[in-house]
């Protein structure tokens, strides 16, 4: 089955009000800025996809990525580790004013709540997070003397990721950095649709190179020149100091 899309406004068409949407990155590293900006154009023009639950690693910098979800108002919960970043106004404002909820876990729980969803394990338990506020009301277990926290595996109805590597049967391979909570997200997600650098025809990436199986990837479309998160949030900065 072909899986390439040819663009991304087609891609991302189903993204509708009110789903959960995991988006790959740690930081700027495989972050699909092509897919999260089209959908905050989408937004602003029509009024959708809203009161979205998206689940990533951080909540964004500046104005730039799952940051600039948040300022357009596209965002009603976070689930993620590291709510502040470097400029964290974006989630900040929201979040003070009340118009965004928060669901704070422990990375490698969000890592493992991720992948027991697309492994199909409902729950698991970690001492990660025992004896704090994010273990209340939670089931805890002792095991061999020790205290652990039960925790809920994480599914979405659509992963955005961002491979390095795709062939049109949708195996993808990652570049560097760049894989980190993607290939968990594919597995654990309804539709993923991934953004590719570079999309090659089936037999070209060596069996053994791949990642992600396309049994778990629907839609792919190539974006060869790929922006980073970083150098737009750079591009900001240097705007905003020659208006000053």
């Amino acid at each position: 089955m072909d899986k390439i899309f040819p663009g991304i406004a087609e891609a991302i068409a189903d993204i509708q009000d009110g789903m959960d949407v995991m988006i790959g990155g740690f930081g700027g590293a495989g972050a699909p800025i092509e897919f999260i900006h089209a959908l905050v154009e989408r937004y602003k023009k029509t009024g959708s996809p809203g009161r979205l639950t998206i689940i990533n690693n951080n909540a964004g910098n500046g104005k730039i990525g799952i940051a600039a979800m948040i300022d357009a108002g596209m965002v009603a919960k976070m689930v993620c580790s590291f709510p502040r970043s470097s400029d964290p106004r974006a989630f900040t404002e929201k979040y003070l004013a009340g118009q965004l909820a928060l669901e704070l876990v422990p990375q490698g729980t969000l890592a493992e709540r991720i992948r027991a969803g697309g492994a199909g394990i409902p729950a698991f338990y970690t001492p990660s997070s025992f004896g704090t506020q994010l273990a209340e009301g939670k089931p805890i277990a002792e095991f061999e003397g020790r205290k652990y926290v039960q925790e809920r595996w994480l599914k979405a109805d659509v992963a955005l990721i961002k491979a390095e590597t795709a062939d049109r049967k949708g195996n993808l391979t990652y570049r560097k950095a760049a894989r980190n909570f993607s290939p968990l997200m594919a597995m654990a997600a309804k539709l993923t649709i991934v953004q590719a650098r570079r999309v090659v025809e089936p037999g070209e990436i060596d069996p053994e190179h791949v990642v992600t199986p396309g049994i778990f990837v629907d839609r792919v479309v190539e974006v060869a020149d790929a922006v980073q998160e970083e150098a737009l949030l750079r591009s900001s900065a240097s705007k905003a100091g020659a208006k000053s």
